[in-house]
């Protein structure tokens, strides 16, 4: 399997979906009962100069790119430290 690469080294391809490491993703599972657990590795699609193509509303100015999740998993690109290519299927 291929080894973790740090953003600061390089980045995915625009559009390109990978595995990304975000240290303390913790997220609700469902149900009412406000139990959460750490999912420190999600699947996101990688979103070159997404707030140049798409200007953002609320006043954002931090790095130009962005991770677009499946569902409501979207990240600033500040949040993800590491990512791989997704392993080839079986």
């Amino acid at each position: 399997m291929a080894a973790w690469i740090p953003v600061s080294e390089r980045l995915p391809e625009d559009g390109q979906r990978v595995l990304c490491h975000l240290p303390k993703n913790d997220v609700y599972l469902p149900g009412k009962s406000g139990a959460m657990e750490t999912r420190n590795v999600v699947v996101l699609r990688f979103a070159c100069d997404f707030f140049l193509k798409n200007p953002s509303k609320t006043g954002y100015n931090g790095s130009p790119h962005f991770w677009l999740g499946e569902g409501t998993s979207n990240r600033f690109f500040a949040d993800v430290t590491h990512w791989m290519p997704l392993p080839e299927v079986p």
